[in-house]
């Protein structure tokens, strides 16, 4: 837990088009940003536990698919974080545009009859982000990557609000938590981005553990890890509902929500 600046380390010179408010190296030699890293760790197991649940329930693989997307971000993330790397930062950002997708078809697709293909909006889907990753290896602009995101993730808002507002009303807690814990981690990646110099200044005066606290871009993985999670529980209760499941929401040493689901009745 060294001094609030940057240091050589194990992975070299950073290559990647981005690099963020935590010091370099700062925490571990073989850790270009230690605390952006671990952080990451909240998108890889509670996706691995949904998505063997989702296979134990026999569920459909799209959301076993949604769930596996999820860890990929976070594996992704945890190798651009970790070295700083161009090739590592591609790990990262291009599987958040794959992700989205995935979740765009499961939330279109909720109310739809059991074991078809909507081969429309998956042909639309992949062509976006076949382009997208076309497009972004060329320009190699992160601006352009964040944009086509946030498009993604406003698609996915809208459904989410009619979902939550006009069909099943009684999920409005799940949509909405899904969606503040998100935009809490929106604000504190702004912040971290706009403040940075203050931030970094800050922490030069504050003892280790207390300033890994103001590690905001840390704060942004684990807020939208939650709230990327909670949007795979709504999107899964709306489908299993619709399909005459009883979804039930647990809550694993009374912290971390799950989601159990039991066949219909006739069955």
């Amino acid at each position: 837990m060294a001094p609030a600046a940057d240091r050589e380390g194990y992975w070299g010179s950073p290559t990647s088009t981005l690099e963020w408010c935590e010091e370099n190296y700062a925490v571990s030699y073989y850790i270009a940003e230690f605390w952006n890293t671990v952080s990451n760790l909240i998108f890889i197991l509670p996706p691995i536990y949904g998505a063997i649940q989702t296979y134990k329930d026999g569920l459909e693989k799209r959301y076993l698919a949604a769930y596996l997307c999820l860890t990929a971000v976070g594996l992704g993330s945890w190798c651009f974080h970790m070295t700083l790397k161009y090739e590592m930062q591609l790990l990262d950002e291009l599987p958040m545009i794959y992700s989205c997708c995935v979740f765009v078809y499961c939330l279109y697709e909720c109310f739809k009859y059991k074991n078809t293909v909507n081969y429309a909006l998956l042909f639309l889907l992949i062509t976006y982000s076949v382009v997208v990753s076309i497009v972004y290896l060329d320009l190699k602009e992160p601006v352009f990557h964040q944009i086509m995101y946030g498009t993604l993730v406003s698609i996915i808002v809208l459904r989410s609000v009619y979902i939550v507002l006009w069909v099943y009303p009684w999920l409005r807690g799940l949509g909405y938590t899904s969606l503040t814990v998100f935009l809490m981690g929106f604000f504190l990646w702004n912040v971290d981005n706009i403040f940075c110099d203050k931030l970094r200044a800050l922490r030069e005066k504050l003892p280790p553990v207390v300033g890994a606290v103001t590690q905001f871009h840390a704060w942004w993985h684990i807020l939208t890890g939650l709230g990327s999670y909670l949007h795979i529980l709504l999107s899964l209760y709306t489908r299993t509902l619709f399909l005459k499941h009883r979804p039930k929401v647990k809550f694993v040493f009374g912290i971390w929500p799950v989601l159990l689901v039991e066949p219909p009745k006739n069955l």
